[in-house]
């Protein structure tokens, strides 16, 4: 996963998740990489103004990045509980 373009943030969330979810996270990036609209990843707009979108890693992980041209820069990596709140507080202007 050297090409994933990402923040610092997202590599330290990365590196404190499961070993089993970081090697899900390698294949949907495998994937991600070969056919972004690939129904498994449920990539999908995630901010109404701003372009930040998010991608499936499985059924309770969520990775979110922003485009940037024709580039995601991935910035956040979590439970899906975790991804839930990062949601509302886009809605509410805290990100």
């Amino acid at each position: 996963m050297n090409d994933l373009p990402a923040t610092r943030r997202f590599w330290e969330l990365y590196e404190a998740l499961p070993p089993e979810v970081q090697r899900q996270t390698q294949k949907a990036h495998e994937l991600f990489r070969q056919n972004p609209s690939h129904p498994s990843l449920r990539f999908k707009r995630v901010h109404a103004t701003q372009p930040i979108y998010s991608v499936r890693i499985n059924r309770d992980y969520r990775a979110v990045g922003v485009v940037r041209e024709d580039t995601v820069i991935w910035f956040w990596i979590g439970s899906h509980d975790d991804y839930e709140r990062l949601l509302r507080e886009f809605e509410f202007g805290n990100v």
